[in-house]
């Protein structure tokens, strides 16, 4: 993965406090957000750049070996391990230097001995190299999908860092949840296995349907005669239109649920929320003079 520098990315100094980076992030993050851009590939970019850095500099421990080892932070343990058996070896061999008189210090500087002990001969084992591989670095990628795209189960082609990558999205997937591509990261060191792809699903809104948790909620206009005599309407669910009934006398804002008739269960496509529907009155406007006279004496009967 090529190195993005995270300060530049906030646009503030590597000596920035965690209120200054707070406070970059937040004002940039309003200013690319793709709900303020949207369809701006540019921004959708920059934006996925702004959570990226935040989320390492925003955190004390990640700064620090970012500050330290650059883009190659998350192998900051390797490195450190590896300083430390070099530090073992170098006393070792200074405990025979005094028998020997030979000269055994390693010189040179921490990325030269970093390549010498995770891609060559180390010294140990009487002179015979050994190898240290490591995991390839993880990826992180974001994906956004129409709510009822993710209801289904179906695949996409995702492109990362110039690859094409052929995935399954199970249906139920929820806005926020992260999955794991096993071996879809960055490559291996030295026969090391590769890291994993890591995709963050962002679901749209719609226009029709809103969703909490697996239930689905929707306002449905209805005539004031139904609502009044009783009768029957047509919803529109996920999965094509229905007829249900109203009782005469049901009150404006009521609410009717219908059992499996919402947002299927993640991996679990025969398994359904519901769909909880409220009745909006569509009260009659312009009334003529003859419809005016009418209601007044649906009125006065009712005295």
């Amino acid at each position: 993965m090529d190195y993005i520098d995270y300060y530049k990315v906030l646009s503030v100094g590597n000596k920035a406090t965690e209120k200054e980076i707070k406070s970059a992030y937040r004002k940039l993050a309003r200013k690319y957000h793709p709900d303020v851009n949207p369809g701006d590939a540019e921004s959708e970019k920059k934006f996925k750049e702004l959570n990226e850095a935040n989320e390492v500099l925003s955190h004390p421990d990640k700064r620090k070996k970012y500050d330290k080892y650059g883009k190659d932070w998350k192998h900051a343990e390797q490195f450190e391990k590896a300083e430390q058996q070099q530090k073992a070896y170098n006393q070792q061999q200074s405990s025979r230097h005094a028998y020997t008189g030979g000269d055994s210090t390693y010189e040179g500087d921490f990325s030269d001995f970093f390549s010498s002990m995770f891609g060559g001969s180390t010294g140990f084992s009487g002179g015979q190299g050994r190898s240290h591989s490591l995991k390839g670095q993880d990826l992180t990628a974001e994906l956004q999908l129409p709510l009822r795209q993710a209801a289904q189960t179906h695949k996409q082609t995702l492109t990362v860092n110039g690859k094409k990558i052929r995935i399954t999205i199970p249906g139920g997937i929820a806005n926020g949840q992260t999955i794991k591509i096993k071996g879809q990261g960055g490559p291996g060191m030295h026969g090391g296995p590769k890291g994993d792809l890591y995709i963050t699903f962002r679901i749209d809104k719609d226009p029709v349907f809103e969703r909490n948790g697996d239930h689905l909620y929707i306002k449905n206009k209805v005539d004031l005669y139904t609502l009044v005599l009783g009768g029957s309407i047509e919803v529109e669910t996920l999965y094509g239109k229905v007829k249900i009934n109203i009782k005469s006398g049901t009150n404006p804002g009521a609410k009717i649920r219908l059992k499996n008739k919402g947002f299927p269960l993640y991996k679990n496509a025969h398994q359904h929320g519901d769909l909880i529907i409220t009745l909006d009155a569509d009260i009659p406007k312009n009334l003529s003079a003859k419809e005016k006279e009418l209601f007044e004496e649906l009125k006065n009967l009712r005295k």
